[in-house]
């Protein structure tokens, strides 16, 4: 089988050939609480926008034999890639088509390792779909068995070890998953395997793959990708309860020193809750009522679970519950 295309990785600085891979507690008392809380709310959307992506990189060590110009670990902070913005090969980012520059991925050679921070925590929500927590993005593809039309041939992935911490100094690591690996980012819903522009309708980052879908995978058309992937940008899932934590703060990404590939990494996402309903009563409207019920249970949550007003699933209902309620205003 011969399989074509129109860039390798590049990252690895090969030739072009490719086998076508918080919310913010407010301290203040209930009875302090009432209106004042809504200038907080309306205050509350931009800054937990930034929340979902990793937020900062602790430390960075390139590893040995590392490509000079993949060594900006900044890039893997915020949202990831959607498009790839090439002069000479401008593509929207697919399963079939990665992001590759130096200003979308971070290179970790044999020996080396990237840590980044998560503010507020990953907490392991019964919320999340499929019971992920957390998404790794990296640069991994889908073989092309039927260039250009997309049909999966396998999978070009670099691996790479997660591990994740609590408090920075105990790394466990996460069985079974390879930070380059499954899934490959999906930037948009429309546009084709292999499209020269962006789309219009782009993924939710923070939606996982379900990792059953992996069966489906191989021999796979572009269409039956996008019907697995189901809305998702895809990145490797992980479930932090198999490391044995409720929540975790900070990520590593290792390779190994006798590894025999590098990795590159986009970006991190904390995956969101499934379904947040802000019809606290029940009554099939969101309205005063539920601002009530709301208000009334500001603060830290008794016990994980036990909040319905936590719409947000940080364990406390504060200004971002009340942005959610907000935004589901009906009444």
């Amino acid at each position: 089988m011969q399989i074509c295309c129109r860039f390798g990785d590049r990252s690895k600085g090969g030739a072009e050939v490719v086998i076508r891979s918080t919310a913010r507690s407010y301290p203040t008392s209930r009875s302090r609480v009432g209106w004042a809380a809504l200038g907080l709310a309306l205050a509350a959307p931009a800054a937990w926008s930034q929340h979902p992506y990793a937020s900062a990189v602790v430390s960075y060590d390139p590893g040995v034999g590392v490509n000079p110009a993949y060594t900006n670990p900044q890039v893997a902070i915020g949202e990831p890639s959607r498009f790839t913005p090439d002069p000479l090969f401008p593509g929207a980012v697919t399963p079939f088509q990665s992001p590759y520059l130096p200003s979308q991925v971070v290179q970790i050679a044999p020996g080396g390792s990237l840590v980044v921070e998560f503010d507020p925590p990953i907490v392991d929500d019964p919320r999340h779909p499929f019971g992920i927590d957390l998404l790794v993005f990296g640069n991994s593809f889908f073989i092309d068995a039927a260039f250009p039309n997309g049909v999966v041939g396998g999978l070009f992935s670099d691996g790479g070890i997660v591990e994740v911490s609590a408090d920075g100094v105990l790394f466990q690591p996460i069985k079974g998953v390879e930070a380059d690996g499954l899934f490959p980012t999906m930037g948009y819903l429309d546009g084709g395997p292999f499209p020269t522009t962006p789309g219009s309708e782009p993924t939710n980052f923070r939606r996982p793959v379900d990792p059953v879908a992996a069966i489906a995978l191989l021999g796979a058309t572009y269409g039956e990708v996008l019907d697995l992937y189901d809305g998702s940008g895809g990145g490797a899932p992980i479930d932090i309860a198999s490391a044995g934590l409720e929540s975790v703060r900070f990520v590593r990404i290792r390779v190994p020193a006798d590894a025999t590939a590098s990795v590159e990494i986009d970006a991190f996402a904390a995956v969101a809750p499934l379904g947040p309903d802000a019809d606290l009563n029940g009554d099939g409207v969101v309205d005063g009522a539920d601002l009530g019920i709301l208000l009334s249970a500001w603060g830290p949550c008794p016990a994980k679970g036990a909040c319905p007003a936590d719409l947000d699933g940080n364990g406390s209902v504060g200004g971002a519950d009340l942005a959610v309620l907000l935004s589901a205003w009906t009444g």
